[in-house]
């Protein structure tokens, strides 16, 4: 749960970074990630005080920096952010929630279950919306997106997606059949 509640930090922080860092973006790519912002804080709330109702707190464990070296790696690229954050790296809780969901209902923390509810639902969403501009931005620069994906994963050293997948959050999220054909290694 501590881990889970540093990636929720984490996403705050990176949704205001695409929001301070790239320029001349429609409106609706800061609404998008002011909103991501702010569901972002909403979860990082809700695990905080879960992690206190358990007699612990956020920063009493070590914590993991992969999320945050990604943004810096492509503070330079929006296209790779685009791709490798929420796409990838964050793409992989909608894969990693219903397992965890499942060792915690065992463990019999039915609070902990309700709250990965709530930020699978949203995450979903957030995931959409780096869909959405990643192939935005490569329609408007006449990128393939579906080729231009596995270069900037071996560009910028990105780990390779492994199952199980969680598809119907994925396609839900806006991943396409052959996005799904790479990750399962069908390409």
């Amino acid at each position: 749960l501590h881990a889970i509640c540093h990636i929720e930090f984490n996403a705050i922080n990176l949704a205001l970074d695409a929001v301070w860092r790239y320029a001349d973006m429609p409106m609706q790519f800061y609404l998008d990630w002011l909103r991501v912002a702010s569901e972002e804080a909403l979860h990082f709330g809700l695990l905080r005080a879960h992690l206190q109702s358990l007699g612990f707190d956020y920063g009493d464990f070590d914590a993991h920096d992969g999320l945050w070296g990604m943004c810096e790696k492509t503070r330079d690229d929006i296209v790779a952010r685009m791709a490798l954050v929420p796409r990838t790296l964050e793409a992989r809780g909608l894969d990693a929630t219903p397992l965890i969901q499942q060792k915690l209902t065992r463990a019999g923390d039915l609070a902990a279950v309700a709250i990965l509810d709530t930020i699978l639902r949203d995450e979903v969403g957030h995931v959409a919306i780096g869909n959405h501009w990643f192939h935005h931005l490569c329609q408007a620069r006449g990128l393939d997106a579906i080729a231009l994906y596995p270069q900037l994963v071996k560009q910028y050293d990105a780990p390779r997606m492994r199952p199980p997948f969680n598809e119907a959050a994925r396609k839900a999220a806006g991943f396409t059949d052959a996005e799904m054909a790479f990750l399962l290694g069908l390409d």
